[in-house]
């Protein structure tokens, strides 16, 4: 099944510890997949990321994405994401990292922040997705 926009049926996995696999181009175009804490807003697939690591790097480059979010219940179940990044912001961002932390840790806070580090939010708007399970 393939469509744009996330389908109800799987928006579920928003709600879940599901870890996406964000998959973005280096520069010579080859792919790099790193795993992330995701979200969604209604509209656009989030995820939140420090400034200067591959992945920001990448994304300020060629905004165009994927990710695979696999449920942590059942990994026959998934949805696969196309799009591409529409904003890149840091308004939120640590309020945003903070929120995560507590959904995938149980945290109230983000423990794994490092001195000088300035949080980025980044905005998926899904132009393909295919779903399985």
């Amino acid at each position: 099944m393939s469509s744009p926009g996330i389908p109800e049926k799987y928006r579920d996995l928003f709600q879940k510890r599901a870890f996406a696999s964000l998959g973005t181009l280096m520069p010579d175009g080859r792919p790099q997949v790193t795993p992330v804490w995701c979200d969604f807003d209604g509209e656009h697939v989030i995820f939140n990321s420090a400034k200067g690591r591959q992945k920001d790097r990448n994304v300020r480059r060629d905004p165009r994405v994927s990710l695979a979010v696999i449920d942590p219940e059942n990994p026959y179940r998934y949805i696969e994401i196309r799009g591409s990044v529409v904003e890149i912001t840091e308004d939120g961002a640590a309020a945003h990292i903070d929120k995560m932390a507590k959904k995938y840790l149980g945290a109230d806070k983000y423990p794994y922040g490092q001195p000088g580090e300035v949080r980025v939010l980044y905005k998926i708007k899904p132009e393909h997705t295919t779903v399985m399970g």
